[in-house]
């Protein structure tokens, strides 16, 4: 039995359990264009593996990529290969990062040919989790160019077992609610304007995944910040799990381990 382990929680109605956090895999793919406070070398096979080991003792079953996270999706497939059904995988679409520059397209068409290119790199049939990397439009996204209506026939297809949308406006978030499985919003103890986002999934049934909880690991510094997020954020009904993007198994441990007191406390 591991020394520690992760509770799991229901992704709204989606009927997916995942872990109260979920590790993010930016850094297995991309160190360009990105904003975290140090600069970083991307990790060779190895260490990839040895850290996706130690995510998967610790109770981690959600990992987090993209295609815009450089070559992680390619890593991944490789990198979990025989080892499929112990993993949600979330990815997403809409957002390219190429020459060092985001652009976007959520055409109903870039949709589905960027879902069918994550099932290639990643090595699967399915994917758990699909969102749509906004670019900040989120409400235009949403009523106007047929994205979420194609990510709905995706999942009809089999494709994909539930979609939503990583938000970037508090607008979009509460729009978005009535119409995802689940969404993706900003939360950390210098950025709540988003909570009313989170009750909102909450009450249609959406699950919640957190992003930069941490605050892209600008919280690191912070004495006793890492538990006092933890702990206020996993009192809330609604979130589903937090990505953790980190490439330092000790960090990934002390983030683990900082999770499990919280969620132990009373209150």
């Amino acid at each position: 039995m591991p020394e520690m382990s992760l509770q799991r929680r229901l992704l709204g109605r989606s009927g997916i359990d995942v872990s109260i956090l979920g590790l993010g895999t930016v850094k297995l793919g991309r160190n360009q264009g990105v904003k975290y406070p140090a600069s970083f070398t991307l990790p060779d096979d190895r260490a990839a593996r040895e850290l996706l080991t130690e995510a998967r003792h610790l109770g981690i079953n959600l990992i987090d990529t993209a295609p815009a996270y450089g070559n992680s999706e390619e890593r991944l497939g490789t990198l979990l290969k025989g080892e499929r059904s112990d993993w949600v995988i979330a990815s997403k679409v809409g957002e390219e990062f190429e020459a060092g520059e985001s652009h976007f397209d959520f055409s109903p068409e870039h949709t589905r040919l960027s879902v069918e290119r994550s099932l290639r790199r990643l090595a699967t049939d399915y994917l758990d989790i699909v969102l749509v990397h906004s670019d900040g439009n989120d409400e235009h996204i949403i009523r106007d160019l047929g994205t979420l209506e194609a990510l709905a026939n995706l999942k009809q297809a089999g494709k994909i077992r539930a979609f939503g949308m990583s938000t970037k406006t508090v607008e979009g978030g509460l729009l978005a609610a009535r119409h995802c499985d689940c969404l993706m919003v900003t939360w950390n103890l210098g950025h709540r304007e988003e909570t009313p986002v989170i009750d909102q999934c909450h009450r249609h049934g959406a699950g919640v995944l957190i992003k930069k909880v941490l605050d892209s690991g600008h919280m690191a510094e912070q004495q006793g910040s890492v538990a006092d997020a933890f702990a206020e954020l996993f009192r809330h009904p609604g979130v589903s799990s937090a990505i953790v993007g980190t490439i330092n198994p000790e960090h990934l441990r002390s983030n683990v381990r900082a999770a499990i007191a919280a969620t132990r406390k009373p209150g």
